[in-house]
């Protein structure tokens, strides 16, 4: 079985999804989301017929309203899960992929039928029903378009990239000079792996292949977990170009694993706009336990969409392809922690509203992270219980009923580097299912602790979503 291509048209501007933000030059466009900010500074409540309108998309099955609704959904559990990871590591520089974890868990969520399907959809913020797998296998596509477009920013002539998406490695043909030098890659695989003897249901299997491409791995769970274990690492760590390593730890498949879901996701991209190598210099960056730490901080000076609402900062940095971009949030002086806790889609709708291209003279550290963990606590706070235990409802996933299936760990894994040409990040997520019984120039410098995340523009989905508050992990010596 398999999908027609869906291929997302540009919109006439960003939006957070079901209309939670926008950003455009043209700034005649209302503002998008729950809610907007009046004149007297208050709140008030904007109407569906207010919201812009994303263009015709070429697959007729896809609802724009519901697409819209969906995307805004994923914006809010970016945000759920950040809470959640903040709070189990308040003083830890965090990086994860909201993405990733969505898709995963979408494709164990086919599966789930009862309270176990509800608690899902309500603590992943799946805002739809029937049409959720057709809105992830649009997303999924329109990423495909976005790095195939990415094409022709590839590398100089002689270096050799390897292609997320298959892991193997291809000849560039680009003559050194035409283009960016890191060029632009966006690659998100997903894959079914089923243990010998365990027959997954049609219409489940159908689902998978459809919808998320994942293709159906059958490995001997029982007899060689260990063996299995490496086998899913290695496909890891395939498609995101060695940059995942060991996803799965030793010990976390065994002879009661019957299903694993995964999802890795490669990014690689140049800014739109290069800092200069050598106008990077050591500057302090105070933590958020008031500690100071030496950086290494990147400066320039050009045009960004930029915003500054009471003392908080924000700047869009666009990639080279034109479709994506970091966005970077410096709160207030003394008040990152208070912001943070009060960040919301409709606070970031409000700050993107309030963007005009504005002269900035920009200082961003260098900086790198890597984050491992799993998200069985966070995902329980938010409200998804039964998946984990006894009573786990997967009824769906597997011929005759899938009793005595269970979630036994989610273990997200991911990696960021941010230099003076771009950024390079990677993320994948696997889901181990057991059997038991603004003013007209503006300077801003983030020489303390952040908020970021890379996003897709067109669509609005978060790719990747971090907070920087200890600078003393991240640089090498």
């Amino acid at each position: 079985m398999t999908v027609d291509r869906r291929t997302l048209i540009a919109l006439t501007g960003a939006l957070l999804a079901g209309a939670a933000g926008c950003t455009s030059d043209d700034r005649g466009t209302p503002e998008v989301g729950d809610e907007t900010a009046g004149n007297d500074g208050e709140f008030e409540q904007l109407e569906s017929s207010d919201f812009p309108r994303l263009e015709p998309v070429t697959d007729p099955d896809i609802d724009l309203d519901l697409f819209a609704e969906q995307v805004r959904g994923n914006v809010a559990f970016s945000f759920d899960v950040l809470s959640q990871l903040r709070n189990d590591r308040p003083e830890e520089n965090v990086f994860f992929s909201p993405y990733s974890i969505s898709v995963a868990l979408a494709m164990t969520y086919a599966g789930a039928r009862g309270e176990t399907a509800t608690e899902m959809a309500d603590a992943l913020q799946y805002e739809l029903e029937n049409d959720l797998h057709t809105v992830f296998g649009a997303l999924e596509d329109e990423f495909e378009r976005r790095n195939e477009d990415g094409e022709a920013l590839r590398a100089p002539d002689g270096e050799r990239t390897k292609s997320a998406s298959d892991g193997e490695e291809v000849e560039n043909p680009q003559d050194e000079g035409d283009e960016d030098d890191l060029g632009f890659q966006l690659s998100s695989a997903n894959a079914v792996w089923t243990d010998d003897g365990f027959l997954l249901a049609d219409d489940y299997r159908d689902v998978l292949e459809a919808y998320y491409g994942a293709g159906d791995h059958v490995v001997d769970f029982t007899d060689s977990p260990e063996e299995a274990r490496q086998e899913i690492n290695e496909w890891v760590e395939e498609r995101t170009n060695d940059r995942i390593e060991n996803l799965l730890p030793q010990g976390s498949i065994d002879a009661s694993t019957r299903l694993v879901l995964t999802n890795a996701v490669y990014f690689l991209a140049a800014w739109e706009n290069d800092f200069t190598h050598d106008e990077t210099e050591p500057a302090p960056f105070v933590g958020l336990d008031g500690t100071e730490t030496e950086v290494e901080l990147m400066h320039q000076t050009a045009q960004f969409q930029y915003a500054e609402v009471d003392g908080h900062q924000l700047v869009e940095l666009p990639y080279a392809n034109g479709e994506t971009s970091m966005i970077v949030v410096l709160p207030a002086e003394g008040e990152f922690e208070s912001f943070e806790e009060s960040f919301t889609v409709d606070r970031l709708a409000t700050m993107l509203e309030e963007t005009s291209q504005t002269q900035v003279d920009l200082a961003l550290p260098k900086f790198g992270i890597e984050s491992e963990f799993s998200l069985v606590e966070a995902m329980q706070e938010l409200g998804m219980e039964r998946a984990f235990g006894g009573g786990a409802e997967f009824d769906d996933m597997v011929e005759g009923g899938g009793n005595g299936l269970f979630i036994d760990d989610i273990r997200h894994k991911s990696f960021v580097e941010v230099d003076e040409e771009g950024t390079e990040a990677a993320a994948a997520t696997a889901v181990t299912v057991f059997f038991s019984a603004p003013p007209d120039d503006a300077e801003m410098t983030v020489d303390r602790p952040f908020l970021f995340y890379v996003r897709d523009r067109p669509t609005e989905t978060p790719l990747f979503v971090g907070r920087v508050v200890d600078a003393e992990t991240l640089q090498d010596d």
